[in-house]
């Protein structure tokens, strides 16, 4: 219970802050006795301490606290398509400094575990971090992940299976480690530090390499039964469409992805469209860099992949009638393309009453969004201890 109430009163003071140890105890309805005893381990512990003076109201001015954020570090990993990206932010999400490493196309676990860890060493050195100051690694890892137990059970791009990331690294850094999907790392970077703060219920689409989906429920993260929710790539669009990955035909993946946007512009130029394209490293960056240079088909393709999103979002917003949708991953740098069709295809498609009370926006957080989701993971564990 101590331990709760540390948590609450932390998270009080992170959210709050500035704020008196009075208005501390009438907002967590601890006693102030309890909240003056918690509050001075807070501040030997470093974690919080005592700012400005705040206004009286007839008595003595009441000390205010805060979050003592810039003396702690929390380290994010993002495992992404071909690059692991590592970042170190402080106690309320701010970026300190950043690196990325590219992963080799044929590796073995032992392989991938010791770059992963090199990775994370090279930006502790750069900044010459201190073990004490460091209060966790987390880690948005692509694939099927098991947060629980911090396993990576499949890593489709690396095809890696049950890879034991959280004792591995634990072992290695001697510090707290939290492990779970990159898409859902996204979606609690976004709840906290994105265009989801202080949204109830928001899905966070992630559109890249792959399609995948973070849903945020009641401000808590909705893993399901077997941590698959949000393989909203998966779903289909079209029964008569391309085979995707997965087996199935026609699933949103296989119009939407980078990959796919690509393959439809090289079709196209096959069969005798113009284009400043080139069908040489043909890529979904490719078609957007020249949907910039006035390419229309390239433009047409956007459009296009901007139709099919809406399908699959007005499938979405059917189901799980959010207030918010928000879209990221590199497809989303495209938003000037792809956001007026995708917008018009979810308003013709999707029932009217949750339509119009959801918006749909672009991720906040952008290139570093799973990173930072990977850094809350961290945070949720310090402030809100019941999540984990």
């Amino acid at each position: 219970m101590k331990s709760l109430n540390k948590s609450l009163i932390l998270n009080v003071i992170r959210t709050e802050g500035p704020i008196s140890r009075a208005a501390i105890a009438k907002k967590t309805q601890l006693t102030p006795p309890t909240v003056t005893n918690i509050v001075a381990e807070l501040i030997e512990e470093g974690l919080v301490i005592e700012r400005t003076l705040g206004e009286s109201k007839g008595g003595r001015k009441p000390i205010l606290l805060t979050l003592n954020a810039s003396a702690f570090q929390v380290i994010g990993v993002d495992v992404g398509v071909g690059q692991i990206r590592v970042i170190a932010t402080d106690l309320k999400g701010k970026l300190i400094d950043k690196i990325s490493k590219d992963i080799p196309v044929s590796l073995t676990e032992e392989m991938f575990v010791s770059l992963l860890k090199v990775s994370i060493q090279t930006l502790i050195e750069k900044l010459r971090l201190n073990k004490e100051s460091i209060l966790g690694i987390g880690i948005g890892m692509h694939g099927l992940v098991n947060p629980d137990k911090g396993v990576a059970i499949y890593a489709p791009n690396l095809q890696l299976h049950d890879m034991p990331l959280r004792d591995e690294l634990e072992s290695a850094f001697d510090v707290p480690v939290k492990v779970d999907n990159d898409v859902r790392a996204m979606a609690l970077g976004e709840s906290w530090f994105g265009h989801g703060e202080g949204v109830d219920n928001f899905v966070c689409l992630n559109v890249g390499n792959g399609v995948g989906a973070g849903i945020i429920m009641d401000r808590k993260l909705y893993r399901g039964t077997s941590f698959t929710a949000g393989e909203v790539g998966h779903t289909t669009v079209d029964a008569a469409g391309p085979r995707c990955i997965c087996g199935n035909d026609g699933c949103l993946q296989t119009f939407v992805s980078g990959p796919a946007i690509a393959l439809r512009a090289q079709q196209k130029m096959r069969s005798g469209r113009k284009s400043i394209l080139s069908e040489k490293d043909l890529t979904g960056k490719g078609v957007y860099e020249a949907a910039l240079a006035g390419d229309a088909l390239a433009q047409e393709i956007l459009r296009e992949t901007g139709r099919y999103l809406g399908i699959g979002i007005g499938n979405i917003i059917n189901t799980l009638n959010p207030d918010r949708v928000i879209i990221g991953g590199g497809v989303a740098n495209a938003a000037k393309f792809i956001m007026e069709p995708l917008q018009e295809t979810v308003t013709a498609r999707a029932l009217a009453t949750p339509v119009k009370a959801s918006t749909i926006v672009t991720a906040k957080l952008a290139e570093n969004a799973a990173a930072i989701g990977a850094v809350t993971l961290v945070l949720y564990n310090l402030f809100i201890p019941e999540y984990s």
